[in-house]
């Protein structure tokens, strides 16, 4: 990097080479030092799209653990009427409203579709569909947009991977 920072003219007098021949050492130094920069900056995208594989797969053996316990609960799960006997009108479906009832982090339990359902729907309709005050329906429906947001970034990254990787290819 000293190199490449120092006056072409003072390192080819102090070098007792041309000025055409120190250019050229300065650019291939440049080169050298943008390619581990690439190299670096690739490792560190290998190691997000590693940890985001080992987060995916730990979220799928949860769900399948859960998904093999037996759904006794689900009998308990409610209609959707509220206290007053009104239906409360939800695009949720009864599944989807007893893994937010049942699920200490339900927001990892879903796909990625209910998430999208969970965050949209009014906030007062689902705090009246699972019972619940609507700080603890909001507080769902944050971690619900945090959840589809970290998976948004995942795909992003996969995707940078995969021109990276692309783009790799095509070089000589």
């Amino acid at each position: 990097k000293v190199l490449i920072d120092v006056p072409p003219s003072d390192l080819a007098e102090e070098l007792e080479q041309s000025q055409t021949q120190v250019q050229a050492l300065q650019d291939t130094l440049q080169q050298v030092l943008d390619r581990r920069e690439e190299e670096r900056q690739s490792r560190q995208l290998l190691e997000l799209y590693l940890q985001a594989l080992k987060k995916e797969e730990s979220i799928l053996s949860k769900a399948a653990e859960s998904e093999a316990e037996p759904r006794e609960e689900m009998d308990v799960v409610d209609t959707g009427t509220s206290s007053t006997g009104v239906l409360v009108k939800t695009a949720l479906s009864d599944q989807t409203l007893a893994v937010l009832k049942g699920k200490p982090a339900p927001e990892l339990c879903l796909d990625s579709q209910d998430l999208e359902l969970v965050v949209k729907e009014d906030t007062e309709v689902l705090a009246s569909a699972l019972s619940w005050d609507k700080q603890k329906a909001e507080a769902l429906q944050q971690a619900c947009d945090q959840e589809l947001s970290k998976r948004l970034q995942q795909v992003q990254t996969l995707h940078s991977l995969r021109s990276i990787s692309k783009g790799k290819k095509t070089l000589p």
